[in-house]
């Protein structure tokens, strides 16, 4: 549900086309937390008449290559948003800034319509993957088990070796390296 009627805001925009009172003592006048608000909407009103401030009940798609011309057109101009919503025949220009984060997050798949809702189902039901035998024997399982546990032993042996003595493990394998580099280098 909108925040502002309709009929709220074309109250509060003639009263500023009609009246003396500027943004601010409108927006205190009213109640309205941002005077920014009060300029989007006399500017809107000025440009598309009482359309300008109804919210669109039916959400207008747009496309990718609409929104590229809408951000381009905004960053050669250097236009506000509100003056490019206007430029397009636009009354939310929120959904530019939209627009431009998503382009800026995840380029130009961020400005793709997304599919929502859950997929539907099908009429033909998924036949469910039969769990297929291993085709190694146990003893093969087995012989593989025994050799991940020496692997894990043999790992924790160095470990606990590097613990204690980490200088003496670290030059071990120091002098291990050099002699590896001096073999490849006489090649």
């Amino acid at each position: 549900m909108a925040k502002y009627s309709d009929e709220f805001k074309l109250k509060v925009v003639r009263a500023y086309l009609e009246g003396s009172l500027g943004y601010k003592a409108l927006a205190k006048a009213f109640n309205i937390s941002s005077e920014s608000q009060i300029k989007r909407w006399v500017s809107a009103y000025k440009e598309f008449n009482e359309a300008g401030l109804r919210r669109k009940s039916v959400k207008q798609v747009y496309s990718v290559k609409f929104k590229l011309d809408v951000l381009n057109f905004m960053k050669q101009t250097g236009a506000s948003y509100q003056d490019t919503a206007i430029q397009f025949n636009m009354n939310n220009p929120t959904l530019i800034v939209n627009w431009k984060g998503k382009f800026f997050k995840e380029g130009i798949e961020g400005l793709k319509e997304k599919v929502k809702g859950r997929p539907p189902m099908s009429k033909n039901p998924k036949i469910k993957a039969v769990k297929q035998e291993s085709t190694e024997s146990r003893e093969e399982l087995l012989e593989r088990e025994i050799e991940l546990l020496r692997l894990e032993v043999a790992y924790l042996k160095k470990l606990k070796a590097f613990r204690e003595k980490p200088d003496v493990y670290l030059e071990k394998h120091k002098q291990r390296w050099h002699s590896n580099s001096k073999k490849k280098d006489s090649d």
